[in-house]
């Protein structure tokens, strides 16, 4: 405290800290900067200095040294209100935070809801205002890899982007779960049962690659039995969910089985069912996808769901990015990270509760 009464109110300087530490101010930025060879006892000497006071780096100074904004663009294609009222993003969110935190960087949220924010949003991302981007929930044919492209930006993607017919877009690294081969899980799990009329309700398969690859999985098994008269497209929210529920109803009523391709839209098909009247899983077996306890531990009856790690992804993603922005030529995840080159797919498994 008597270092911070002889400043006489004024802000301490990089000259204070290095005066009051007995070292160059060289020293003083190498450890403010966190960057290495300086002596453990010089680190905390400097580090008390600070603290004592109150030393703040100046933010332009530091960019101009490490050429780091210690910014990372966050960017959601999705109306912002879906966004905070689905628990998937949520946890999704939550990940990448903690990464972020960890890495000492802070998170830029920005949010494209109409075609007309995109100049927008390039133009930001352009602007040397942060690091890198993580991006999720885009659209297919989505213009927003071919932008970063073009900046040069280092990015991951959430989830594997999509282009017209389905193809992945190329150039891009991305993680992303197995939502194929849990869709799989699922239906196997609902046909081991005995069931033999299985319906699905599946998300927007023409805008995003999860409601395609979980429609695949779905007809992996089925095969001929796959009817079209089986399947509803819905849009991965609760309400989307029970209307896809009543309209199957109305075309098959004699459907004994509906695999859901979302937590939520399941949670909107159980209402359906009990308001028909069907008894679940007696009547109608239900399997979801994501494992979100808020709602799989909580419906009536719970939810047996495909689990997939959302949090765990939302970190995967971060850690990718640093790396890329530690060093930009990298291709590959780290070492220890599942996946093969370039990008990562993270595994699923069945999680049995009684709606199945």
């Amino acid at each position: 405290m008597a270092r911070t009464r002889r400043l006489n109110g004024q802000r301490p300087t990089l000259e204070d800290v290095a005066r009051g530490s007995g070292v160059s101010k060289s020293t003083v930025s190498r450890v403010v900067n966190g960057e290495g060879k300086v002596r453990a006892e010089v680190v905390e000497r400097v580090r008390e200095v600070v603290a004592e006071l109150g030393y703040v780096p100046n933010s332009a100074a530091r960019q101009l040294v490490t050429r780091r904004n210690n910014a990372i663009a966050v960017v959601a294609s999705q109306p912002h209100n879906r966004l905070f009222i689905d628990p998937f993003f949520d946890l999704h969110l939550r990940g990448i935070r903690k990464e972020l935190v960890a890495h000492g960087a802070q998170p830029v949220l920005l949010f494209l809801e109409e075609e007309e924010e995109y100049p927008r949003v390039g133009d930001f991302l352009g602007g040397g205002h942060v690091d890198g981007a993580l991006l999720f929930s885009l659209r297919a044919c989505d213009p927003l890899p071919g932008m970063i492209e073009r900046l040069g930006l280092p990015a991951v993607f959430g989830g594997r982007p999509l282009v017209r017919g389905g193809e992945t877009v190329r150039e891009c690294v991305y993680v992303d779960a197995d939502n194929r081969g849990g869709a799989r899980a699922a239906v196997r799990h609902l046909v081991s049962l005995g069931r033999e009329r299985i319906a699905t309700i599946t998300g927007p398969y023409d805008q995003e690659a999860s409601a395609v690859d979980r429609l695949d999985g779905y007809r992996d098994v089925l095969l001929d039995g796959a009817s079209p008269e089986l399947i509803e497209r819905a849009d991965y929210t609760r309400q989307g969910g029970a209307e896809a529920m009543a309209a199957l109803l109305d075309r098959r009523p004699d459907i004994d089985a509906v695999f859901v391709a979302s937590d939520l839209m399941a949670s909107g098909a159980l209402q359906v069912l009990r308001e028909r009247g069907l008894r679940v899983p007696d009547d109608i077996a239900v399997v979801g996808f994501d494992d979100l306890a808020p709602i799989a531990e909580h419906t009536d009856p719970p939810l047996t769901t495909v689990h997939q790690d959302i949090e765990g992804m939302g970190r995967l993603m971060a850690r990718l990015l640093f790396r890329r922005t530690d060093d930009p030529a990298a291709t590959e995840p780290p070492a220890a990270e599942p996946g093969a080159l370039s990008s990562v797919v993270t595994p699923t498994r069945l999680v049995a509760r009684h709606s199945a």
